[in-house]
């Protein structure tokens, strides 16, 4: 793997895809153990397919969303409230998986 550049990030698809899908998967992966797999399936496929991982020099890493995500949830049964709880940690942990990929820890 290359070092990390800030600037080659915002052309991050081009500059570093593998890197991109290799921390979305470990993180669905290890959010795959810990919580319903359909759930964390349908978040992933129906949220987090439309999300955008950004890297800020100060904060690090943050993945934006897609407007009205639990809208977006179809096929699967659960409340807001664990959606939002499940989709926070799934989130954090894309973020974490970034930082560790990138070398960044």
């Amino acid at each position: 793997m290359a070092e990390f550049d800030p600037e080659k990030f915002e052309d991050k698809y081009a500059n570093y895809f593998p890197e991109l899908q290799q921390a979305y998967k470990n993180a669905f992966n290890r959010m795959n153990d810990r919580y319903d797999s359909t759930l964390v399936h349908a978040i992933d496929q129906q949220v987090l397919n439309e999300s955008e991982p950004f890297y800020e020099h100060e904060d690090g890493f943050r993945v934006e969303l897609p407007a009205d995500p639990y809208e977006r949830l179809t096929g699967v049964a659960v409340s807001e409230g664990e959606f939002e709880t499940v989709l926070e940690a799934h989130v954090a942990e894309i973020e974490t998986e970034l930082e560790r990929v990138f070398g960044l820890q």
